[in-house]
């Protein structure tokens, strides 16, 4: 263990300069979210819970004008009832498309969980976008940008609704920095002004001093068990964009006419209002956990993106193991240093969603919460692991040191003294 305590504290010296940053962003987003709080008057009131309709919930609808206002927008859909990042997704596109409408993607292929929201593939998707007569293209990037000459081509008379991911989800291509988008943004505002621009930003927020919003983008998407909850949200998932947009998207959420007027909640609204106040500083822990596993991993000669002193612009963490072995065995050391079910062994197993078995490591405090420190990857080439999360950076560094220790201990690396 000594020897991988003197890897890791060698890494650290080397992104010294890189943590610096990390802290100077953290205290600007901060201060942009108390000002928002301050100007908003928020106090105890406002986490009081509601019941029934909800109707006027002081709480919900003023954190959904702080929402709206830290992200630079008209209006925010934030709701503890969307169950997941691609929940919120799933009511964005059903919202903002009818039949005959086209959908496309400039990033690639969408994240495995919404290729069944949209019908992608041979297999039967019941209740998807394909099944309801809204058609679907993507485009690759190109040179790891959108390709903005092919997005003017492949757009159609039917086309409304034009997508991008910021994260790189499984495929091994660069997330997005927020300002990537703005030509995007420019081509469909100035050419198509009927065509809606949507951004899924899981994994992005506030890893930067912008957001897509601020670039251009009409609609971004997220959830609350990722960055914006900053680990205390239970639940929940983000709209934020044009009033318009997000009223639309409201309908499909509750009913047409009643829109974002209507939901309570009969717990407290406490943590997602403390949860987005900390997400910044949460957000600068889980990247100086990311980079620095990136930074341990290329001591050891791996593959990994990001490299440890490329500009992030999300939170995931991917690097090339080569063998299913050595995928696993990570995985399993970060669950071991898991401050909840450390005695689960993740193996991989056919997950709902994914077309390849899946191993994953996610002991956290709230389940599935991908800014708690996690660690999942596809059995299948490369075995690439995407790690993501961390709450504090001190519990990063332990998880990365047992993981080291559970590869060695099954074969699967050899740590020399030329690697310290």
């Amino acid at each position: 263990m000594e020897t991988f305590q003197k890897l890791i504290r060698s890494a650290e010296e080397d992104l010294s300069a890189i943590f610096r940053q990390i802290d100077e962003n953290e205290e600007y987003r901060t201060r942009a979210i108390l000002d928002v709080f301050r100007d908003e008057g928020v106090s105890y009131r406002h986490f009081s819970p509601t019941t029934g309709y909800g109707y006027d919930d002081i709480g919900r609808d003023t954190l959904e004008r702080v929402y709206a206002r830290v992200f630079h927008t008209e209006a925010a859909l934030m709701r503890p009832h969307v169950a997941s990042g691609t929940a919120a997704l799933s009511l964005t596109l059903s919202g903002l498309t009818h039949p005959g409408d086209h959908i496309l993607s400039i990033t690639g292929m969408p994240y495995d969980t919404l290729q069944s929201v949209i019908g992608i593939g041979d297999r039967p998707h019941p209740g998807s976008l394909k099944e309801y007569g809204v058609s679907f293209d993507c485009l690759e990037l190109k040179n790891g940008k959108i390709d903005i000459a092919a997005v003017e081509q492949a757009i159609r008379p039917e086309t409304t609704l034009i997508i991008a991911q910021r994260s790189r989800g499984y495929a091994w291509r660069p997330s997005l920095m927020p300002e990537d988008f703005r030509e995007a943004a420019d081509l469909i505002h100035s050419r198509h002004p009927g065509i809606l621009f949507m951004v899924d930003n899981c994994y992005g927020e506030f890893v930067t001093a912008n957001e897509p919003t601020d670039f251009g983008a009409d609609i971004c998407v997220g959830s609350l068990i990722k960055n914006p909850g900053g680990g205390l949200a239970p639940t929940g998932g983000y709209v934020v964009g044009k009033k318009d947009a997000v009223e639309r998207i409201a309908y499909r959420l509750t009913a047409p006419g009643l829109g974002r007027e209507l939901g309570s909640y009969a717990a407290s609204y406490r943590p997602f209002y403390q949860g987005l106040f900390m997400a910044p500083h949460t957000v600068a822990q889980a990247l100086k956990t990311a980079i620095l596993a990136s930074r341990v991993f290329e001591k050891l000669g791996m593959v990994t993106t990001p490299s440890s002193t490329d500009t992030r612009a999300d939170i995931i963490q991917a690097i090339q193991f080569g063998s299913p072995e050595r995928l696993v065995a990570f995985c399993q050391g970060v669950q071991a240093a898991s401050p909840v079910d450390s005695l689960a062994v993740p193996e991989p197993w056919d997950m709902p969603g994914y077309d390849d078995p899946v191993v994953m490591a996610a002991g956290t405090f709230v389940a599935g919460a991908s800014i708690e420190l996690s660690c999942d990857g596809p059995i299948r080439e490369p075995y690439t692991a995407y790690m993501q999360g961390g709450l504090t950076y001190a519990h990063g560094k332990i998880a990365i040191a047992e993981a080291l220790s559970r590869m060695a201990a099954n074969g699967s690396l050899i740590i020399s003294s030329s690697h310290e």
